[in-house]
């Protein structure tokens, strides 16, 4: 498939830019009955010009006039190259300069120029046009570009005009393909027999038929019926092409111009985003967070606040900033967009996007020093804390490829993956000194515990299950603590009895030896023994002493070998017994029984059946 590239126009109204790709590529881009009964274009224009060498350039035709510059914008949004028309018997008009500042706000990467009308001046005044001209696009994208006097009545300039594209064309990088797929929309139709119908510029990536899409901001998901460019089929859609893509299973009322046609999860739209805003230096006054701005970002056009790092932006100006929108935008780091006041209206400024998803409401603007992707990605994390960052979101909010996000994570020094989030390793640092000092804490507090519950401890570190099982893996690795049977404790940490309380544990594991068959509760031995009677009790229990049969009660561990054998030792192999029965086999009270029936259930000492138990296995 053949490379493509976008070539837009622009200018002043009636200097001739549709008649000048009516002779370049002999389509008439006026397509509406209003444009051809006013004889101007209102709405967008397109047009194929293959290259010499190959090459299509997608040629777009905008409007001139003031009042349909936001389609203007729709049009030069995604542009890679700018083809200034200025008519040469009126030179350089207001529209001019203002389309010349906004190709400049888009960071178009360069153009010609075509001096249309050429048929209608003398050579003195056309050299006199061409100094106006030079002078306007000094320290402008288009400096240095070739200025081409042409005509299309004539066809002078015509065939100088195509090489002068060609040579541009070739001289552009070559956009990556491994890049996520993003179409913003600038029409919506439908055809009969293919159904709904959207265009646009492909910014990047690849789309092939059969894919599955989601419409953004509005969420709907569909799946490409074909695609088209230029009138001919494709079998993908590549970056820096037109494309007409027909749609199944979106309706035409979900899709309007502004709408974005994405493929992978990382696209996610925002109504907050930061930016590096700048103020073109006649822009009529300064940019403060409650000057209401319209913002205009590839085919998109909303309302917005610009709260600026300094707290306003001067006329020339260029700051950090947060951009409070009045309706969710899909941007990506490194898109490009403008500013027009609304009253009166005129193009204000612009600025590149630095994060289009911060996760933060009151996000502060990022630091203008803090400029490249690495950067970013360190900020960024540093910025979550405990949360961490998505890294699905990383490619629109670094504005890189997955592989290259890719690369970036492994080659930063301060950050980890884990669970597909990121974060920065002085969190899980923290994490870890955090535990030590909650397990030992939990000593502290309860010296005779062999541990903490591994549930409770997780639970009071408050942090995302993937942060929390990280932290403990270090800590075990840096033989911090000891984790066995659902118990965590720092290493070498073992429960100690003073000698009260080992008086007190030998008092109580005398009296439960003395109670026999029927021992007292928890509460009663609390009641004789004070409240250190649980976690006496438990250590008893780890140290082989006694056996906890139901919720608050113990038996000294030789009674209960007592009571088996007596069961064993009365009961039939293979006969059923009611609880009555086994009552008299054990020689204790109806309180007592059922727990420890059920307790000998449970053990596999006996099998409940339905007349009643039988020794196991009998």
């Amino acid at each position: 498939m053949e490379r493509g590239v976008i070539l837009g126009t622009a200018g002043h109204i009636d200097h001739g830019k549709t008649a000048l790709v009516r002779a370049l590529t002999g389509v008439d881009t006026d397509r509406l009955p209003e444009e051809k009964r006013r004889g101007i274009t209102i709405d967008l224009g397109f047009a194929p010009l293959p290259l010499a060498g190959g090459g299509v350039a997608g040629v777009v035709d905008v409007p001139g006039h003031e009042a349909f510059v936001r389609t203007m914008l729709a049009g030069a949004s995604g542009v890679d190259l700018a083809l200034l028309v200025i008519a040469a018997d009126e030179g350089v008009m207001p529209q001019t300069r203002e389309h010349v500042a906004i190709l400049g706000l888009l960071g178009v990467r360069g153009g010609i120029v075509a001096l249309t009308k050429r048929d209608l001046v003398d050579d003195e005044w056309l050299s006199l046009v061409v100094e106006d001209v030079r002078e306007l696009l000094r320290g402008t994208v288009l400096a240095g570009a070739p200025i081409i006097p042409s005509s299309s009545v004539t066809g002078e300039g015509i065939d100088a005009l195509r090489a002068a594209i060609a040579t541009a064309f070739a001289a552009l990088p070559v956009r990556d393909e491994a890049d996520l797929f993003r179409m913003p929309v600038d029409r919506v139709f439908t055809v009969r027999g293919t159904g709904t119908v959207v265009t646009g510029t492909v910014w990047s990536g690849i789309l092939a038929r059969e894919a599955s899409v989601r419409v953004l901001p509005g969420g709907f998901v569909g799946r490409v019926r074909g695609i088209q460019s230029h009138g001919d089929a494709v079998t993908r859609a590549q970056p820096g092409m037109r494309a007409a893509i027909a749609l199944a299973g979106v309706e035409l009322a979900d899709l309007h111009r502004g709408a974005v046609i994405v493929t992978d999860e990382s696209w996610q739209p925002s109504k907050r985003v930061r930016a590096e805003v700048s103020l073109l230096a006649d822009a009529p006054a300064s940019l403060r967070p409650r000057t209401r701005v319209r913002l205009h970002l590839g085919t998109q056009d909303v309302g917005a606040r610009v709260i600026a790092l300094g707290g306003e932006i001067a006329p020339g100006g260029r700051e950090a900033a947060r951009l409070s929108l009045d309706a969710p935008i899909v941007g990506r780091a490194g898109d490009r967009f403008v500013l027009r006041s609304a009253s009166p209206p005129a193009t204000i400024g612009g600025g590149v996007i630095v994060d289009p998803l911060p996760d933060l409401r009151r996000a502060r603007p990022i630091p203008l020093v803090i400029a490249t992707p690495e950067q970013r990605l360190s900020f960024l994390v540093r910025e979550a804390g405990p949360e961490g960052v998505a890294l699905s979101t990383l490619p629109a909010r670094l504005g890189q490829p997955r592989p290259r996000v890719r690369r970036l994570i492994a080659g930063a020094p301060s950050v980890v993956e884990l669970s597909g989030r990121i974060y920065d390793e002085s969190m899980v640092d923290e994490l870890e000194r955090r535990l030590i000092d909650r397990l030992e804490w939990h000593h502290l507090r309860a010296p005779l515990e062999p541990g903490v519950s591994l549930q409770l401890l997780r639970s009071e570190l408050r942090g995302p299950a993937a942060l929390v099982d990280e932290a403990l893996r270090r800590a075990q690795a840096h033989a911090a603590v000891q984790i066995a049977a659902g118990i965590i404790c720092v290493s070498g940490w073992s429960p100690k009895l003073d000698d009260e309380k080992r008086s007190t544990v030998d008092h109580i594991r005398t009296f439960l030896e003395q109670a026999g068959r029927e021992p007292p509760s928890i509460g009663e031995l609390i009641g004789r023994f004070g409240q250190d009677v649980p976690a006496l009790v438990r250590f008893l229990e780890r140290e082989g002493f006694v056996v906890q049969v139901e919720e608050e009660r113990y038996y000294h561990a030789g009674a209960l070998t007592s009571l088996v054998s007596s069961l064993q030792a009365g009961m039939i192999p293979g006969r059923q017994y009611t609880p009555a029965e086994l009552r008299e086999v054990l020689g204790i009270s109806r309180k007592y029984l059922i727990p420890v029936l059920e307790y000998f259930d449970q053990r596999g000492i006996t099998d409940r059946r339905p007349g009643g138990r039988v020794l196991s296995g009998t």
